[in-house]
């Protein structure tokens, strides 16, 4: 026989799950100061690999851009711009936009297309879990997040950057205190959409 739950670990558990319910995407004008810590991106990190991943692959890796990273980001997202033909005043709102988050995260998936058990499909299952765990955990510890992609992510000068042997970059987690927190229901519909009976 199973033991009781006591009835405080259910009424916390609700209210982390309502909490988690409140989650929105907060874009990087709407992040300031303080960011998390080194024990706070840690913690995110430790969310990160609860995904399921079959085989225990660890198909993603998350890079850490802060403190004077965040420059030398600034100048590589410049420079993508100049080479995409954007003008000066182009390249710069670019650059602004890498120093605008605390904190900044580089998400990479390292993907083994030749594993015997695990095809590829599975490995960004986990990846993309991975990222929704993260972020979800940067809100329960009172923090706001975004994850951004786009044409940058392929600039060849911005992954060489950031990418490792096998390793793709899909864009980038900006961080930080929320200024202002949006509230409501999902815009995405009910959840009836999404949960549907077989059979």
């Amino acid at each position: 026989m199973s033991a009781a739950v006591p009835s405080a670990s259910i009424n916390d558990a609700d209210a982390t799950l309502q909490h988690l319910l409140g989650r929105y995407s907060v874009g990087p004008k709407h992040l300031v100061e303080p960011g998390p810590d080194s024990a706070q991106l840690l913690l995110m990190a430790e969310a990160a690999l609860r995904a399921p991943d079959h085989g225990e692959l660890l198909p993603f890796r998350f890079k850490l851009v802060r403190g004077a990273a965040r420059t030398r980001m600034a100048a590589l997202f410049e420079a993508a711009a100049r080479a995409a033909g954007k003008d000066a005043a182009g390249a710069l709102i670019d650059a602004e936009r890498a120093l605008r988050p605390p904190v900044t995260v580089a998400v990479l998936a390292r993907i083994d297309l030749g594993h015997p058990l695990v095809p590829a499909h599975e490995q960004w299952v986990c990846v993309g879990g991975a990222v929704a765990n993260f972020l979800n955990a940067a809100h329960l510890l009172g923090f706001g997040g975004k994850m951004l992609s786009g044409a940058k992510v392929r600039d060849p000068g911005i992954s060489a950057a950031f990418c490792g042997p096998g390793e793709t970059l899909l864009g980038w987690i900006a961080l930080g205190t929320p200024a202002r927190r949006p509230a409501g229901p999902s815009r995405k519909g009910g959840a009836t959409q999404a949960l549907q009976d077989w059979g």
